[in-house]
């Protein structure tokens, strides 16, 4: 039996869901890093931080191929497929001895995650385009913004019931219901007519495609390093609580109005995108970021007392969150503008390079924590700034009217 055509307001609401599994992964698993590194790598504690990133990697590489499955296959089956993976990763990672066991099943949870998240993209692309889909995306960034709000609450909870495993089951649940949902209400978007054949040669074409127009590389290459901000300050935003400022118990609660105020950032993308423009709004905001990252710079050099330091990181890291909100998916819709008649492939290989570099860029810089958040203000700067210059051109051209 075919579901009946959903209305617009539950169809945001499902594609919001499906994006945001990647950061109900993540921004849940938060809470539990000093619980996780105590339990399984006590003497270099540092190294669960590699939990976040290894559920990052995982989740670039199932992009490569997430898009060009569902291209062949349909949307639904390869989501489906995705969620059976995902659900796998997370039962590995529930029942993990080691940090290196619980690493690779993060990994594989988040190769699962990538068809919720690159499919939904493409199931949108079927259905809008330009500045209309850019419109789009921000009302599903708008809910999905909810997520990063309520994950830390949701995960720290859960670890005080029944410790930092049990987070790994909410993510069964979590599958379980939204794999449900989309098959009891979503149409099939992509009829067998426009699919196109899973073989090396035209998927080599198409990424070519994808690659060589000019818009789609530099607003990859600009994704790539708007994402690197946002994943060195998720790496790192936990030990900076806990370790700079002792307040690890109260974070989830600091996260809480971060993320909420930043959520803001993309509901004021969705009221702008169609008068401003996609191009203006990422310039824009880029250079916020930089001006914020100088002054969180100037301020711990300065050696202001505590509280100050502590007020101006909370602003920063806002900064970051709400930053996100008016770049990503402003950058997805301008690289996938042209890409109409690819869009599941299009849709992969925008997500596996600006994922993929973006961990490449962001795990050093985690790394890097020695006590102080100078090492992510200090990259975030350098991302922005990077950015800033690869946007340039598109500035004054034909996408500017994007």
């Amino acid at each position: 039996m075919t579901p009946s055509p959903m209305r617009p307001g539950e169809f945001i609401a499902l594609m919001a869901m499906m994006i945001a599994t990647v950061a109900f992964s993540i921004d849940a698993m938060l809470p539990g890093l000093p619980h996780i590194a105590e339990a399984l790598s006590p003497e270099a504690p540092n190294r669960a931080q590699l939990v976040v990133t290894a559920f990052l990697a995982g989740l670039g590489l199932g992009t490569f191929i997430a898009g060009p499955l569902s291209d062949s296959f349909g949307r639904r089956r390869v989501i489906l497929w995705g969620g059976v993976i995902y659900m796998g990763g997370a039962v590995m990672a529930m029942v993990a001895q080691s940090l290196e066991a619980l690493l690779l099943a993060r990994a594989v949870q988040g190769l699962g995650a990538a068809a919720f998240r690159i499919v939904s993209i493409a199931i949108i692309r079927d259905m809008t385009s330009g500045r209309e889909m850019a419109r789009f995306m921000s009302f599903v960034m708008t809910v999905f913004a909810l997520t990063p709000a309520v994950a830390p609450l949701i995960g720290a909870g859960l670890i005080a019931l029944a410790g930092w495993r049990a987070v790994f089951g909410a993510f069964v649940v979590f599958a379980l219901v939204l794999s449900s949902w989309m098959m009891l209400r979503l149409p099939e978007p992509l009829p067998p007519e426009r699919r196109r054949p899973f073989r090396l040669g035209p998927l080599g074409m198409a990424a070519r495609e994808v690659v060589a127009h000019p818009v789609t590389r530099r607003a990859i290459i600009v994704q790539m390093l708007a994402m690197t901000t946002l994943f060195t300050s998720l790496s790192m935003v936990q030990p900076v609580f806990d370790e700079t400022f002792g307040r690890g118990s109260e974070f989830p609660f600091w996260f809480f109005g971060m993320a909420l105020v930043a959520g803001c950032g993309s509901f004021v993308n969705g009221r702008l995108v169609m008068r401003l423009g996609m191009v203006r709004l990422v310039h824009a905001a880029l250079v916020v970021q930089a001006a914020l990252s100088v002054l969180a710079i100037l301020v711990w050099q300065v050696g202001l007392p505590p509280g100050a330091q502590f007020a101006v990181f909370v602003i920063w890291q806002a900064g970051v969150f709400m930053q996100a909100g008016f770049t990503l998916g402003n950058l997805n819709a301008l690289a996938m503008a042209p890409m109409g008649a690819i869009a599941g492939m299009a849709a992969s290989v925008t997500g596996a390079v600006a994922t993929v570099g973006s961990v490449a860029l962001a795990i050093p810089i985690g790394q890097a924590f020695a006590g102080t958040p100078m090492p992510a203000h200090l990259g975030v700067l350098g991302a922005v700034l990077a950015g800033l210059v690869i946007l340039r051109p598109l500035r004054g051209t034909l996408a500017e009217a994007a």
